[in-house]
């Protein structure tokens, strides 16, 4: 049977089709020309038409023309060889490198390392330095104290420094955040302090804003001066302060302006008060402790310069309701801020923390976390109480300008160590003090202060431990143990040797060996044997059960 011819696929396509590709053909070519001509590149290279024979002066175009196109050589080969020079240059130099002596090298490498390792400015030794130049280079020395506590803020040995450094240096006290304390509590403190050293009273403005900020707003002017006066804006005792500082560089014989350094414990208000008594934002202040770390200087008048300086480090030794206020072992990490909690607890009376923050009765410093942090709202995923929230704002009512509280002055003054009459009235020499007391009595008229009764009652610690060297940092003893502020030293030979103050502390303990379990590392729990008598004797008398005793 004869097969039948295939037929060809016919090429005929429908219109719409044909049109399609037509049109994506047209698209694909466009693309491809706006990418071309983006990239400068054409398919026809422009033929050049030369000089035709009828222009004139055709002979020194072409001159001129070949005159230009060496010139382009010229140049073109100068830049090779430049860059062929700098190949050399830096082969020579891999070479050298490689062949110098391995002692010059450590010795570069050394320099570049110390270039740029900067010291770390949150050290210890870094705040300590600069602070004893703040010191050096000032010849009066402005010790600011927080009104809340004035003897908690001192630092004898800061003190002492000031008086045993040359110059004649003078020493003044500022009582800064008067407006969280009475006004009883406040002039009670300025007649206790000023026995020692000349007391200013002062309110420091929490509200300066910075120069670029104020000339933007300048054209907004309020109706009244509501917002000027407001709590945190207003501040007294600058103008008196100015005052006392002009009036004294006026007496010095000496030309040159006189350098004034503010120092004190962190987050006392050293720069607000800088601030306050420029007018401008001169120094970068906040509610976070340790934001100042260098000293700077800045000009008040013509003749005053104001000094700020990093915080004083406090020392370790201090007792922890102390480290709490003024040292910046939260921010470090080196403290929980619940521990630091539990601590100002415990100063404190119940009550007036009850009704100071609006919370019923607590039992401990986690259930009152728990409770503040459901009256603020601080709350986590699934309505958990954020403690650590509530901990951070509790913390930061206490060392910031917020929360009023006030310590007892103490019934007996006497003059600490460093301290005689001779050195009390020289440093009272050269400062106007009618002046100085007129101008505390009208900062007094001025400032709103808080009722006695709504202000928490705090039991200060005394003066704080200072450091001014890092040499100072007690080193802890291997071995040693702290127990409740007395320590216990276990020898390598397991002996344990007790100070004598912890003879009442022993007396519960009978044997050495009973100490030892209790100075060993926690989180293994050792159980005691206890001798037991198992006797028949015992067994017959002690558990002889008489029916006609027990059952009557």
């Amino acid at each position: 049977m004869k097969r039948p011819k295939l037929r060809k696929a016919s090429k005929r396509l429908s219109c719409a089709k044909r049109y399609k590709i037509q049109k994506k053909v047209r698209e694909h070519n466009k693309k491809l020309r706006k990418e071309a001509k983006k990239k400068g590149v054409s398919k026809r290279v422009k033929k050049d038409p030369g000089v035709p024979s009828s222009a004139p002066f055709k002979e020194e175009v072409l001159r001129e023309a070949e005159q230009r196109r060496l010139q382009v050589e010229e140049k073109e080969k100068k830049r090779q060889a430049k860059k062929e020079e700098r190949a050399q240059k830096r082969k020579k130099e891999v070479a050298s490198k490689e062949t110098e002596p391995e002692a010059k090298k450590a010795r570069q490498n050394k320099k570049h390392s110390e270039k740029r390792t900067a010291p770390d400015k949150s050290s210890k030794r870094f705040l300590c330095s600069e602070l004893n130049k703040v010191i050096d280079a000032s010849d009066v020395v402005i010790e600011v104290l927080d009104a809340r506590d004035p003897l908690g803020y001192r630092c004898p040995q800061l003190e002492e420094a000031v008086l045993q450094r040359d110059g004649n240096k003078k020493l003044l006290l500022v009582l800064n955040k008067i407006d969280l304390v009475p006004k009883e509590n406040v002039e009670k403190w300025i007649r206790c302090l000023q026995r020692e050293f000349p007391v200013v009273a002062f309110k420091a403005s929490v509200q300066i804003q910075d120069k670029t900020v104020q000339a933007k707003k300048r054209r907004i002017v309020a109706s009244n001066e509501v917002l000027d006066r407001s709590r945190g804006a207003a501040c007294f005792g600058n103008t008196g302060l100015t005052e006392l500082l002009m009036s004294f560089a006026a007496k010095r014989q000496n030309e040159a302006s006189l350098r004034v350094g503010v120092v004190g414990f962190p987050n006392v208000g050293k720069s607000s008060l800088i601030n306050s008594m420029k007018g401008i934002l001169a120094c970068n202040a906040g509610v976070k402790r340790g934001i100042t770390k260098c000293m700077q200087e800045v000009h008040i008048s013509k003749t005053v310069k104001l000094i700020d300086s990093p915080g004083v480090v406090a020392s370790p030794s201090n007792p922890p309701a102390s480290l709490v206020l003024r040292s910046l072992q939260v921010e470090e990490g080196q403290e929980s801020v619940l521990e630091a909690v539990r601590t100002l607890l415990k100063q404190c009376d119940k009550a007036q923390i009850m009704l100071q923050y609006n919370v019923p009765d607590f039992r401990n410093s986690l259930e009152f976390l728990t409770m503040f942090a459901k009256k603020r709202g601080f709350l986590q995923k699934g309505g958990v109480p954020n403690t650590e929230q509530a901990a951070v704002t509790f913390l930061a009512d206490w060392t910031g300008a917020k929360l009023s509280y006030h310590c007892k002055i103490p019934e007996k003054h006497s003059l600490p160590a460093y301290l005689s009459d001779i050195t009390v009235a020289e440093m009272q020499k050269g400062w106007d003090l009618n002046n100085l007391t007129t101008g505390n009595e009208e900062t007094l008229k001025g400032v709103k202060f808080p009722n006695l009764a709504s202000s928490i009652n705090f039991i200060s610690k005394g003066p704080t431990v200072g450091l001014l060297s890092v040499g100072d940092i007690p080193e802890e003893r291997p071995g040693a143990v702290t127990t409740e502020g007395k320590e216990v030293c276990v020898n390598e030979n397991d002996e344990v040797t007790v100070d004598a103050d912890l003879t009442g502390f022993l007396e519960n303990f009978q044997t050495t060996q009973q100490l030892h379990i209790m100075l060993k590392k926690p989180g293994r729990v050792q159980f005691q044997t206890i001798p037991v008598d198992i006797s028949f004797s015992t067994a017959a008398t002690d558990d002889a059960y008489d029916f006609n005793t027990d059952f009557k």
